[in-house]
């Protein structure tokens, strides 16, 4: 683990509430969370299905649309409060400043337009590079993530899973982006593609210095890549320490149970106790 900024933190999220608008009222799927996120740090998110963390993900970034409403907090990024920003600005926040590697993120390549093409969109969008120097910024991504330049000209379905990942990797990397916000990056990746990812992922944040926010339901994975770690349940942020010490010294009780949930090849089987009380409650739609 890198020894992180003793100045402002990076990110601040202060008491941020997200209500989904419903014929039936509003359901409060974030309720009063607050994190920092240093300079340099990978911050994770963890729990299960459901319990809010890609929707804070969608509020950091502010791509959350209708139903979906910040309804309390603060957001500060920076300095800045992106709660605040209007839609033009906010365009040139984003990739300049914050950049998100989607869910699925193997399926959210453009499958009918050539790698250029796409690489060329996001560079040239937010800067005055002309073509040919996008072109130049794309091949440069390639190297870094270890695609060779000629592939630039080929479409996403000619890449396997692994390499369309890195590929949008990449193209979160283009403007130089100070958090990259990674939404289950590895989903629907072997586990040796998956280490594989995240090792490519934290050298490239060495490299670059960029901060994480990395989510996940993957507890055990998460603690080998963090430096400290958030645990979500049911909208709430219910335990946030350093990795290891949610490893080996969990103190809520869903986070125990979280743990409790993984199977040990040292011991035989046991019977699995359920989350009894920690059992999501789901809205009445």
């Amino acid at each position: 683990m890198n020894e992180l900024s003793s100045t402002r933190p990076l990110l601040q999220v202060r008491d941020l509430e997200v209500d989904y608008l419903t014929s039936d009222g509003a359901f409060q799927a974030v309720k009063k969370v607050s994190f920092d996120i240093a300079a340099g740090e990978v911050f994770g998110l963890a729990g299960e299905s459901g319990c809010g963390k890609s929707t804070i993900a969608f509020a950091v970034t502010r791509l959350h649309k209708p139903p979906a409403l910040i309804s309390g907090g603060e957001i500060i990024f920076d300095g800045t409060d992106v709660v605040k920003l209007t839609e033009h600005q906010l365009r040139d926040f984003r990739w300049t400043q914050i950049a998100m590697v989607f869910q699925s993120a193997m399926n959210s390549l453009n499958p009918v337009l050539r790698l250029e093409e796409q690489f060329c969109d996001v560079i040239m969008t937010h800067t005055k590079m002309t073509r040919v120097e996008a072109i130049e910024r794309a091949e440069q991504l390639l190297d870094i993530v270890k695609i060779p330049r000629e592939r630039l000209r080929d479409y996403p379905h000619q890449f396997s899973g692994g390499m369309r990942q890195r590929l949008v990797i990449a193209i979160c990397l283009a403007l130089n982006a100070k958090l990259i916000v990674m939404d289950e990056p590895t989903t629907a990746l072997d586990v040796v593609v998956q280490r594989e990812i995240l090792q490519q992922i934290y050298h490239l944040k060495e490299e670059f210095g960029f901060s994480i926010l990395f989510i996940t339901h993957d507890l055990s994975l998460m603690t080998q890549f963090c430096d400290r770690i958030g645990v979500m349940y049911q909208g709430e942020l219910v335990e946030v320490n350093e990795s290891q010490q949610i490893r080996h010294h969990p103190q809520h009780p869903y986070t125990q149970k979280l743990w409790s949930a993984f199977p040990s090849i040292h011991e035989g089987r046991k019977h699995y106790q359920p989350a009894g009380e920690f059992t999501p409650e789901l809205i009445q739609l």
